[in-house]
């Protein structure tokens, strides 16, 4: 008789167990959510604008004066090109003036003295005109040699070579000492900021729109970002969609770096119920529902990821519960 009324006592209290419900607890009915559904692709850093630098005339690169990850300005002089026959050239001309400038005096000389013959009728007017002539050839050649000789001093100015644009240099392809030709590439430089470039499989083009957010993952321990794709391009490149992601804040340590970047591709519904809801024990997940008797139930789920909806932290059940379910939340 005392072990049957020990057994009632047992029962009495599993019963009173499995139907009190704390007085700070609440229930949830389980709905179907609409969710984004995510695909996980890699973003390469690139330089909006990849600009070369050139070399304006052929010529031993004298100077250098930049190496890659330097940062220049638009204007900012990175290098000098130096032709020696360019000074010879220069010497030439000066040569030529001279000369030139000899003829001139003498030119007017016989102008002048030809003048004074005219007025006392011993020298013609048609011997005038051509020593006029004369003079007015000489100063034609002397304007010809001063602007020769200024198109190879501005050579020598165009030895010079700017930075095209403000910017991240990314590649010196070259040396001080090396040979170049006009419009060799001296460096190449980064500019217009940088965004996340991504590759997306063809059979999501469909379902990607131009504006959406994107979730980035960041190495180490800068957690997650959020961009905006702002361009999609109607060329496919090996069956891919190619797509800009603009990021505040991306840091261009390197370019060509890869992040791991979640692209919204559709949206599909869920059921979800609040992070404190699920109860782990033994490696197994555990929810508890009300039943219409008024009692409650641990039922086994299997859970997905957790998502911030309405400014609260929900965990996805993929299997365990069914729509109206009411979950008991703690």
């Amino acid at each position: 008789m005392p072990r049957a009324l020990a057994w009632r006592g047992t029962a009495a209290l599993l019963a009173a167990f499995l139907t009190a419900v704390s007085a700070s607890a609440a229930t949830l009915k389980v709905e179907p959510m609409t969710v984004p559904e995510w695909k996980a692709v890699y973003g390469e850093v690139k330089a909006r604008d990849t600009v070369p630098a050139r070399a304006r005339i052929g010529g031993t690169l004298e100077s250098l004066t930049l190496t890659e990850g330097d940062t220049v300005s638009e204007g900012d002089v990175i290098g000098t090109v130096r032709d020696d026959k360019l000074d010879y050239q220069i010497a030439a001309y000066e040569a030529q003036l001279k000369g030139l400038n000899a003829s001139l005096e003498n030119a007017r000389s016989e102008l002048e003295r030809g003048e004074n013959l005219n007025q006392r009728g011993v020298m013609s007017n048609q011997q005038l005109d051509t020593l006029r002539t004369q003079v007015d050839v000489v100063v034609n050649n002397i304007a010809s040699v001063n602007a020769n000789m200024e198109v190879v001093r501005q050579q020598l100015r165009e030895g010079d070579i700017l930075a095209p644009a403000s910017g991240r240099v990314l590649r010196v392809p070259v040396v001080e000492g090396s040979v170049i030709l006009p419009g060799e590439t001296v460096a190449t430089i980064g500019s217009g900021g940088f965004f996340l470039r991504l590759a997306i499989p063809a059979r999501h083009a469909n379902l990607l729109e131009e504006g959406a957010s994107i979730e980035i993952s960041r190495p180490g321990s800068e957690g997650e970002a959020t961009g905006k794709l702002v361009k999609l391009y109607p060329e496919l490149e090996n069956n891919r969609v190619i797509a800009d992601v603009e990021v505040d804040g991306l840091k261009t340590g390197y370019v060509n770096q890869r992040f791991l970047v979640r692209v919204p591709i559709g949206e599909r519904e869920a059921l979800f119920v609040p992070e404190n809801a699920v109860t782990t024990r033994h490696g197994l997940d555990f929810v508890t529902v009300a039943l219409d008797d008024g009692r409650t139930r641990e039922k086994t789920v299997m859970t997905g990821g957790n998502a911030d909806i309405k400014d609260q932290t929900m965990t996805e059940i993929l299997t365990g519960l069914s729509p109206g379910d009411e979950v008991i939340v703690p």
